[in-house]
């Protein structure tokens, strides 16, 4: 455990692992097969205070820094679904940041405080058909038509969004500024216009819904505008890097499972006369594989540690240094979480090949690190463009 774990961090963590093993594992090969996991959830996490970790205690939270939140995607890890978890980052660590940094009385009243208590659930509106990684692309529009806007438009690839009683919503509300031109609005679910027009069939994380939303004519009170008007791209910005840093850390996670059991399994199962982690090939190969991933969880526990300085202890803006660091971190984490699972997966043999084998589906569910909340190119992209390359 890092140093910046305390009692506190390690009494939440005892919690979040207590709800993990005793709630949600004994139903998580159903929920896979449903495709989803019922609503109790959220409020059963709400009502444990986990999603709440590091908002302050006026918005409804723990009051606690983002070494909370790392605890928690860390215990995600052993849901042993990552769509579980997934769907209950996006309601924590995704949807709602931005709402405690930019909401006001009302917005914080109506939106944030119920989904950290688990009676809103929460989505996160960016992707679309054609605009995933370029953001600036999007097409959906928000209107000003007197006290309201009108929204029109598309989203796809969101979490939640069967679900959600409300969307974190990016939209262009100047169509022709350009960057300038985009910002985010609260949209509530029950609107008339808005409409679930698609659920998706996923390669992994089958236990989180993930849909095509449809908006028409979707006319909102001009009050749900969340910060300014025109400042949404630099707000989606600040809110990715938490996005980048959880998933990090809960992947990392996941990796030190997948390691753990697979050596155990090494134990257990014999081949030509011995227990097949007795071949010197696979002891260097998992030697090399521990190595690497002390090396990524170092690297993101860095930065964690200067973004919770800069965030929490200083209450300012991300420094361009610190978000490298993040993209570098989700960059590593992700290209590493590859090789492990696939080694892992290799390792099992025929039985990793089965779906019955919990490696068949970390190694599923994993690839999306390297696509979700930026790709691994849009990272590189960030990264050089930091360094002045």
């Amino acid at each position: 455990m890092s140093k910046h774990f305390q009692e506190e961090h390690q009494a939440f963590r005892r919690t979040v692992k207590t709800f993990v093993e005793k709630e949600l594992v004994p139903n998580v090969d159903q929920w896979e097969l449903d495709e989803t996991f019922p609503d109790w959830v959220f409020k059963k996490a709400g009502d444990l205070g986990i999603h709440g970790a590091h908002f302050k205690e006026e918005h409804g939270g723990l009051g606690g820094d983002y070494w909370l939140s790392i605890a928690k995607g860390e215990e995600y890890a052993g849901i042993n679904a990552a769509g579980v978890g997934m769907g209950l980052l996006v309601q924590s660590d995704m949807a709602t940041p931005c709402i405690a940094d930019l909401g006001t009385k009302e917005q914080i009243e109506e939106f944030l405080k119920p989904a950290l208590a688990g009676d809103r659930i929460a989505a996160l509106g960016v992707t679309e058909p054609d605009a995933g990684s370029d953001v600036a692309g999007i097409r959906t529009t928000a209107k000003r038509d007197g006290d309201d806007y009108i929204i029109n438009g598309a989203k796809t690839f969101i979490t939640n969004a069967t679900r959600a009683s409300f969307v974190t919503l990016l939209c262009k509300t100047d169509p022709e500024a350009g960057y300038g031109g985009i910002s985010i609005i609260l949209l509530p679910t029950d609107t008339m216009g808005f409409n679930v027009s698609k659920k998706l069939k996923k390669l992994g994380n089958h236990s989180s819904d993930t849909a095509e939303l449809h908006f028409e004519d979707c006319r909102v009170p001009a009050r749900y505008l969340l910060g300014d008007e025109g400042k949404g791209f630099y707000y989606l910005m600040q809110n990715f890097q938490t996005e980048r840093l959880v998933a990090a850390a809960t992947t990392l996670a996941g990796c030190q499972r997948a390691l753990d059991r697979s050596v155990q399994y090494g134990r257990e199962r014999r081949a030509f006369g011995k227990p097949i982690i007795r071949r010197e090939v696979w002891q260097h190969r998992f030697v090399d594989l521990y190595t690497e991933l002390e090396a990524a969880r170092q690297l993101t526990y860095a930065a964690v540690e200067r973004y919770n300085e800069e965030r929490y202890e200083k209450g300012g803006a991300l420094s361009f240094e610190t978000v490298k660091m993040i993209s570098m971190s989700k960059l590593f984490v992700g290209q590493l979480s590859s090789k492990v699972m696939d080694e892992c997966l290799q390792f099992h043999g025929g039985m990793g090949y089965m779906d019955e084998t919990f490696i068949s589906r970390a190694w599923r569910d994993s690839r999306l690190i390297r696509i979700g909340g930026g790709t691994d190119e849009v990272m590189r992209y960030a990264i050089a463009k930091i360094m002045g390359l």
